[in-house]
C-alpha cells in the first residue's frame, strides 16, 4: 500500500444515485431523455381530454352521445323528408331558418361540452401544508385538549356574510359560489350543476353557452314540431290522413320525439331564464341559500337589483381564462410529493448498494487510520533494513527492541513464548479488532521473549520476513501486533 494510503480506497468506487429515474440503481450516464408531459396528462380530476388537451369532458359521456343522436337524427329526418315539400308549398325560408337554428344548437352544445367549466386548481403539497399550519395556528394547537380545527371561513360580500368551505380533496378553501362536483372530482367556480346531457359540468366559464344551447334547442324543437304538423296537415288535405302518414313516415317519428322533449326543454329554458334574471345558480336555488327580496336577512348579495343588468352580466360579460392551463408543460424541476412507499424503496436500494462495499471499506479505513496514526512517529526514528542487519558491527535485531525507555510496561512473565511464525499468525487476522486502543511505535513496544534472546533461528526467520515485506507493511503489521499485545 502506498504511504498516502490512497491505493486500497480506490478499490470501491461510488456511483451517484439518480432520484429522478425509475430505478434507483440506474447509472446517471445511462439516463434516457424523457419527453415533456403536458398538464392534462397528469390532471388529478376525473375528466377525459382529446386533441392534446384542447377538449375537456367528464368521463360519463354516454348521455351526451344520446343527445347528439337525438338532435342529429331528428334534424336530419326533418331536412330530408319535410323541408323539400314545405319549401315548395310554403316558402324556401323554412329550411334556411331550420339550418341556422341547427348549426347554432350544435355549436353551443359542443362549446359547452368541450370547454373548461371553471375548474379550480388543487393546492400543491407546500400550499396544503402551509394552509394546515394556518388552520392549526388559528385553532390554537398549543392548548391541552384536542379540538378539531375549523374548516370554514367567513367573508363579507355586499353586507352579507358568506361562508367559505374547506375542500378536503382539493386542499383549498373554495371561493364564494364554488362547489365540488362529485362526478368530475373537481372544484368548479360558480358551480351551477353537472349536466349529463352535455357531458360536462356547468360553471362560470361555460354557463352562457349552456343557456344559449337549451334556449336555441327549445326554438329548434318547437320549429321542427310545428312544421312537421303543418306538413302532415297539408298532405292529409290532398290524399287523406292515412295516406299522408304513408307518404311521409319520418314525420311521425319526428313528431313523437319533439312532443315528448319539448316540454322538458322549454321548461328548463324558462327555469334558467329565471335564474339569470335573479343572478342565482341552480345549486343555490335548490339549497335555498338566498331570498329574492332585498329586505330579508338572507338576501342575494350577488344580484344587482335589476333584471336587465343581471342578464347582461351573465350573458355578455367577459369570460375568465382557464386556471388549470391544461395544455401547459409540467416543469421537470418542480418538486413532486414523494409517497412513503417510494421513499422506502429508494432508501432500501441505496442501502443495498452501499452494503456491497461495507466490509472492504471497514478494513481499508482501519488500515488507513492505523497507518496515519503511526506514520508521524515512525518517520522521526531511524528504521532497520535488511541490508543494515547483515553489516558487521551493527547491533542485532534484539538490541533496539531491548532498549525500552520512556517507562513503557514490560511484557508479563506469564506470557507464552512466541516465535516469529506465531507472532505473524496472531498479527494477520487483526483487520478490524481493537480500533480504539492507544498505538505504540515499534521502538516503544515490547518484543516477544524469544526474539529478544537473539537466537539464530529467530534471527534467520526474522531476516526472511523482513526480506519479503516492505518498510510500510512492516510498520503497519507492527502497529497491529502492538494493539493485540496491549489488549492481552
Amino acid at each position: 500500500m502506498p504511504p498516502g494510503g490512497g491505493g486500497p480506497m480506490k478499490d470501491c468506487e461510488y456511483s451517484q444515485i439518480s432520484t429522478h429515474s425509475s430505478s434507483p440503481m440506474e447509472s446517471p450516464h445511462k439516463k434516457k431523455k424523457i419527453a415533456a408531459r403536458r398538464k392534462w396528462e397528469v390532471f388529478p380530476g376525473r375528466n377525459k381530454f382529446f386533441c392534446n388537451g384542447r377538449i375537456m369532458m367528464a368521463r360519463q359521456t354516454g348521455v351526451f352521445y344520446l343527445t347528439l343522436v337525438l338532435i342529429l337524427v331528428t334534424s336530419g329526418l326533418f331536412f330530408a323528408f319535410d323541408c323539400p315539400y314545405l319549401a315548395v308549398k310554403i316558402t324556401p325560408a323554412i329550411p334556411v331558418v331550420g339550418g341556422i337554428l341547427f348549426f347554432f344548437v350544435m355549436g353551443t352544445l359542443l362549446r359547452t361540452s368541450f370547454s373548461d367549466p371553471g375548474v379550480l386548481p388543487r393546492a400543491t403539497p407546500d400550499e396544503a401544508a402551509d394552509l394546515e399550519r394556518q388552520i392549526d395556528i388559528a385553532n390554537g394547537t398549543s392548548s391541552g385538549g384536542y379540538r378539531p380545527p375549523p374548516r370554514t371561513k367567513e367573508v363579507i360580500i355586499n353586507g352579507q356574510t358568506v361562508k367559505l368551505k374547506y375542500c378536503f380533496t382539493c386542499k383549498i378553501f373554495r371561493p364564494p359560489r364554488a362547489s365540488h362536483c362529485s362526478l368530475c372530482d373537481n372544484c368548479v367556480e360558480r358551480f351551477d350543476h353537472h349536466c349529463p346531457w352535455v357531458g360536462n359540468c356547468v360553471g362560470k366559464r361555460n354557463y352562457r353557452f349552456f343557456y344559449m344551447f337549451i334556449l336555441s334547442l327549445s326554438f329548434l324543437t318547437v320549429f321542427i314540431f310545428a312544421f312537421v304538423i303543418t306538413h302532415v296537415i297539408l298532405r292529409s288535405q290532398q290524399t287523406g290522413f292515412l295516406n299522408a302518414l304513408k307518404d311521409s313516415p319520418a314525420s311521425v317519428l319526428e313528431a313523437v320525439v319533439c312532443f315528448f322533449s319539448v316540454w322538458s326543454i322549454v321548461g328548463l329554458s324558462g327555469f334558467h331564464t329565471y335564474l339569470i334574471s335573479s343572478n342565482q345558480t341552480t345549486n343555490e336555488d335548490i339549497k335555498g341559500s338566498w331570498s329574492n327580496k332585498r329586505g330579508k336577512e338572507n338576501y342575494n348579495p350577488y344580484s344587482y337589483g335589476n333584471i336587465f343588468t343581471n342578464c347582461c352580466v351573465a350573458l355578455c360579460g367577459p369570460i375568465s381564462p382557464s386556471l388549470i392551463d391544461r395544455r401547459g408543460y409540467v416543469q421537470p424541476d418542480t418538486p413532486q410529493p414523494a409517497a412513503p412507499s417510494n421513499g422506502m424503496a429508494a432508501y432500501g436500494a441505496t442501502q443495498s448498494q452501499s452494503d456491497m462495499c461495507d466490509q472492504d471499506q471497514c478494513i481499508q479505513s482501519t488500515k488507513f487510520v492505523l497507518q496515519a496514526a503511526a506514520t508521524p512517529l515512525l518517520q522521526s526514528e531511524p528504521s532497520l533494513t535488511s541490508d543494515e542487519l547483515h553489516l558487521p558491527g551493527k547491533p542485532g535485531l534484539g538490541t533496539p527492541c531491548a532498549s525500552l525507555t520512556l517507562g513503557q510496561p514490560t511484557p508479563p512473565s506469564s506470557m507464552p513464548n512466541l516465535t516469529a511464525e506465531a507472532a505473524l499468525t496472531d498479527i494477520l487476522p487483526l483487520k478490524d479488532e481493537h480500533v480504539g486502543h492507544q498505538f505504540l511505535t515499534p521502538e516503544e513496544a515490547p518484543s516477544p521473549p524469544r526474539m529478544l534472546a537473539g537466537s539464530p533461528l529467530a534471527h534467520s526467520r526474522t531476516m526472511h520476513v523482513l526480506g519479503l515485506a516492505s518498510q510500510d507493511s512492516l510498520h503497519e503489521d507492527s502497529v497491529r501486533g502492538l494493539v493485540k499485545l496491549s489488549s492481552v
